[in-house]
């Protein structure tokens, strides 16, 4: 009896509650908080519970002041200080544009680009990509280099390069096998596109070197570059345009916007520059003893196979018409230079180009593009 007396020692000292037979058990002390229980799949109770000091949220949405008003808008545009940066980004970006005018020798065209050849390349990069990635997506390949079409634009891209006076890019030429396409460019870097439907309207070598002395053009008169800067003008016009009808019409601005700015300012410097390759591509051509007149040939079928061709004030590139005209212009020019080539790849005419295109000055014999 002792014993027992003394284990009830061990009992807790502290009464957590009292039960009874009631079937309905009741706590006597209350919940104040239930927290969820791990692993549980019961439902979480929701707690409708509301500060009172804090009010209707309604009421509070109701009473809430707009962020922006017309009154704080037009402090906002007296306000000295904001006359001050917008002078010195007026200034800044004056500054800036007439520091990268450039001009074209063989046109005498003034040009803003502010991207130097490296930076064009580095972004043709992720372009070259994209088109191996649609070629493959669209079910297409490329012809390897046993293929003789591969072997024949090689053999024209081979005298051609030389006379380019980018001989230190890395070339790389790819054909890409598909007949109903016509169509060849060269993206900065030395990255030769050529579709194989264009080899037979091209009929030979001196056909085929015509288009590609075109493509190689563009990369040395730098026109990637200026496509590219081009657009950090068009964008700034864009937005101020939309930041001046107070944003009442953003879409109909961009959309209008931009189309007018196209038409005024990119399909007309898109044609200059076709004019500018043409004539580039010629003389390159020319001096790498290919004859020039079968320039001429090969736009003549172009004309044919493209009868219906939009306006040429809508299009990037001149009319097939206009193309041959000039390139008859031009033909006794590129003659006496196929005459005056030692045909060993003397890249005399980039040369005189790229020193003309770094003074700021024009060829010689500037021509009317």
């Amino acid at each position: 009896m002792r014993v027992l007396r003394n284990l009830s020692l061990l009992r807790p000292s502290i009464r957590l509650g009292s039960y009874s037979t009631n079937p309905t058990p009741t706590c006597r002390f209350p919940i104040l908080h239930r927290f969820p229980r791990p692993f549980s799949h019961a439902t979480s109770r929701r707690n409708n519970w509301r500060d009172p000091r804090r009010g209707d949220p309604r009421e509070q949405l109701a009473r809430a002041r707009p962020l922006v008003t017309s009154e704080g808008l037009s402090r906002f545009a007296r306000s000295p200080s904001l006359h001050t940066v917008v002078l010195l980004s007026v200034a800044g970006a004056v500054a800036f544009y007439f520091a990268n005018i450039e001009t074209v020798p063989v046109s005498g065209r003034r040009r803003f680009n502010c991207f130097s050849e490296t930076q064009v390349e580095a972004a043709s990069e992720a372009q070259v990509k994209r088109i191996e990635w649609e070629v493959e997506r669209q079910g297409g390949r490329f012809l390897d280099d046993r293929d003789w079409r591969t072997r024949v634009v090689k053999r024209v891209m081979a005298r051609l390069i030389p006379v380019s006076g980018m001989q230190d890019s890395d070339w790389e030429v790819r054909v890409i096998a598909d007949p109903h396409t016509a169509n060849a460019f060269v993206l900065p870097g030395g990255k030769v596109f050529v579709y194989s439907g264009l080899i037979p309207i091209a009929r030979n070598e001196d056909g085929l070197a015509a288009v590609l002395g075109h493509e190689i053009a563009h990369n040395l008169a730098g026109h990637v570059g200026e496509r590219m800067s081009s657009q950090i003008g068009i964008n700034a016009l864009l937005y101020s345009l939309i930041l001046l009808t107070g944003g009442i019409a953003i879409l109909g601005t961009s959309v209008l916007g931009g189309t007018v700015l196209d038409l005024l300012f990119s399909r007309p410097m898109g044609r200059r520059q076709e004019s500018e390759a043409d004539y580039i591509g010629l003389m390159m051509m020319a001096e790498a003893c290919y004859d020039p007149r079968e320039a001429l040939g090969f736009w003549r079928r172009m004309e044919r196979l493209h009868t219906e061709e939009p306006p040429e004030w809508m299009s990037t590139h001149p009319s097939n018409n206009n193309r041959i005209q000039k390139l008859q212009e031009w033909m006794p020019r590129a003659v006496e230079r196929l005459e005056e080539s030692d045909c060993k790849g003397t890249a005399g005419f980039a040369k005189l180009f790229r020193q003309a295109l770094s003074r700021g000055v024009t060829m010689d014999q500037r021509q009317d593009m």
